[in-house]
């Protein structure tokens, strides 16, 4: 009799553990299909079992009651919602790959700008007009008018060329911007800068041939002065001293300095024209070699 007590107290007991330790089984696997975490009292987060470790739990024992898997019994493996997702999961990369922006593929070079004719199109140099050559000859229009004074031969070669650009200013006129006075007009530096003024442009400059007698490249030089001034539209004023002899044989001599004025040139300058303001007359002008004109306007200069 005892040992029958016995015996149905031990089965009890062993049918009581085997219920909680399937309810236990059956929370834990509800935890790790939700992600939940189980704390017990003062200690710290239980990490999630396995699912072999629930297998384990769940398996039920050789005849213990209540897991046999019925409806509504706790404690079985397969009672957990199926196809239940953790929370915090990783989105699917296909998800990831929809989301992403295609590529835009390259744009190809169009021709024009592969184009070998183009290219060495914009890598040549501007082509750049050179100028026409200057005529072997040219006289320029003026009005002339002699010197009033003696001393007036400044203003009046100035005024020479003044009327080449339609400038007529009396010589007293040109005599005061000059400075001039009875003992005659300073330098090429003066007639440079009265010509500009009233005029009013900057093409005129001055040169000075400051030796006894002018070098083979200031010879040049001049020509070359002249050519350009009077193919531009303008008159050279020359300020001499000493003596020359014009291509007809006519001896001038001015030992003392004197201005005259340059209106032409012929043989692609290599002789000039002079209309001499010293010299009376409607139209007082000779013809002279740029060579012996660079010699009298030695020790002075010119404005060109």
């Amino acid at each position: 009799m005892k040992h029958a007590i016995n015996r149905r107290f031990r089965t009890a007991v062993s049918g009581r553990r085997n219920r909680l330790a399937l309810a236990s089984a059956a929370v834990l696997a509800a935890a790790a299909s939700t992600g939940g975490v189980l704390a017990s009292t003062g200690s710290a987060e239980v990490s999630e079992p396995s699912t072999v470790a629930v297998a384990e739990v769940g398996t039920p024992a050789s005849g213990a009651p209540g897991t046999t898997g019925e409806p509504g019994e706790p404690g079985t493996a397969g009672s957990a919602a199926p196809g239940t997702t953790a929370p915090g999961t990783t989105a699917p990369e296909s998800a990831a790959a929809e989301t992403t922006a295609p590529a835009t593929p390259a744009q190809p070079a169009s021709p024009e700008q592969t184009s070998p004719a183009v290219k060495a199109a914009k890598a040549a140099p501007a082509r750049t007009t050179e100028p026409p050559a200057p005529p072997e000859s040219k006289l320029l229009d003026y009005e002339f008018q002699a010197q009033i004074n003696g001393w007036y031969c400044g203003p009046a070669a100035t005024r020479i060329a003044l009327t080449v650009r339609d400038e007529r200013p009396s010589q007293d006129a040109v005599a005061g911007a000059l400075g001039t006075t009875t003992s005659g007009t300073n330098s090429a530096e003066d007639t440079t800068r009265v010509l500009n003024d009233l005029i009013g442009t900057d093409f005129y400059r001055t040169t000075a041939i400051p030796g006894g007698a002018a070098t083979p490249a200031q010879m040049d030089r001049l020509q070359a002065d002249v050519v350009h001034a009077v193919t531009s539209g303008y008159a050279v004023v020359v300020n001499i001293a000493g003596s020359a002899t014009d291509l007809d044989g006519g001896w001038h001599s001015y030992p003392g300095g004197h201005y005259l004025t340059v209106v032409g040139y012929r043989d692609d300058g290599r002789t000039v024209k002079i209309a001499d303001p010293a010299i009376p007359g409607a139209d007082s002008t000779y013809w002279l070699s740029t060579i012996d004109l660079a010699n009298w306007a030695a020790t002075r200069g010119y404005s060109s």
